[in-house]
């Protein structure tokens, strides 16, 4: 548990980085893997100017037929690693430095069995898939993505898209003991969410409900004063396209708000493979904006539902299962395709603690 315990100890918050990458692309060099990096900007009105970027870790020269990515940055706040004989805790536990470790491990073993596989850790899961639609720019020939993500060790049969939208309301400064003065932002959006809410999102005989999540409020000036101004940040998760469930929320808040919808990652349905259990991501993930990397696939140790929260942690044994799984269904990839053939090796048998990991 070492090194992931190290990784964990590094914070890595979405748009700070770049510590925990060159730590990373230094741990991997040290594993006879060609690394390379691949810059990511920070966004405009970013208040770090910190180097942030892609890692890319070849595990043979040439294109990959499997490569498996996941995300280097985490949610704050960070919080420390520590352990016990059963779990592993702290901050990336599960989402996603536990799954960079397995990801490492299963690397070596496939490149022992000479099966051409390679490692993408990029940035910016965590808001905005910056570093995914970077290194979609840059593609490296991989016939396979397995995505990394915590599902319990289960495939994923469909992730769910996210629709960030902002809603504004906007009004007129007046004393608030004299409300007929003025015009309050603040009432205007109220109105304005509870008729959002309202709204009857789709659902999915297969998949289930989208589901709408008022997450930031903001306006106001003082207590007493009329709000000229209000805003709230909403998040939809997605079960199909977004057209619909656009126009819907708009024409809710209409009378009373402005609707601006700043960001979209399409719902996807995924490649499954007989006798895994599966499940739904009822999250979203960098599959969307991984298209030029191969026909994708989601599976990781670790549960969604302790990711992001102040218990995050991973079980210790799930994380070995997990290396052995990427395994097979590595070998099972490269058995659909006419002409892999990959060698045994004796010493690259089930995973378990090893040296470093």
């Amino acid at each position: 548990m070492a090194l992931l315990r190290r990784l964990m100890d590094i914070d890595s918050t979405t748009y700070a980085e770049g510590a925990v990458g060159t730590y990373l692309a230094d741990a991997l060099r040290a594993r006879n893997f060609a690394v390379e990096l691949m810059p990511v900007p920070q966004p405009e009105g970013s208040s770090s100017t910190a180097e942030r970027f892609n890692v890319y870790a070849a595990a043979q020269p040439g294109a990959p037929l499997v490569t498996f990515s996941t995300h280097m940055d985490t949610v704050p706040p960070w919080i420390a690693s520590s352990e016990d004989e059963e779990f592993v805790y702290g901050r990336g536990a599960c989402d996603a430095k536990g799954i960079i470790v397995a990801m490492i491990l299963a690397a070596e073993q496939l490149r022992a069995k000479s099966l051409p596989v390679a490692l993408l850790f990029v940035v910016g899961e965590e808001r905005d898939s910056a570093g995914a639609k970077i290194a979609n720019e840059q593609p490296r020939g991989s016939r396979f993505l397995i995505n990394g993500e915590p599902t319990d060790n289960r495939l994923a049969l469909a992730s769910k898209g996210a629709l960030r939208a902002s809603v504004t309301a906007t009004g007129k400064m007046a004393h608030s003991a004299y409300p007929e003065l003025g015009e309050s932002a603040i009432h205007k959006l109220v109105q304005a969410l509870d008729a959002v809410l309202q709204v009857a999102l789709p659902v999915s005989e297969d998949v289930g409900p989208s589901t709408l999540n008022i997450g930031l409020l903001e306006g106001g000036r003082a207590p007493n004063v009329i709000a000229d101004e209000a805003s709230a940040q909403v998040l939809v998760r997605l079960v199909g396209p977004s057209e619909q469930t656009r126009a819907e929320l708009k024409a809710a808040a209409a009378p009373f708000a402005e609707v601006d919808f700043t960001l979209e990652i399409p719902f996807v349905r995924l490649k499954a493979m007989e006798g895994l259990p599966t499940m739904i991501a009822a999250f979203t993930t960098d599959v969307p904006a991984l298209t030029n990397w191969g026909e994708p696939m989601l599976l990781g140790p670790g549960s969604i539902h302790v990711a992001h929260t102040t218990g995050e942690r991973i079980r210790k044994q799930e994380m070995w299962d997990a290396v052995e799984l990427y395994v097979q269904v590595a070998e099972r990839l490269a058995a659909s395709v006419p002409g892999e053939q990959t060698v045994e090796q004796s010493d690259a048998g089930v995973a378990g603690p090893g040296p470093g990991a």
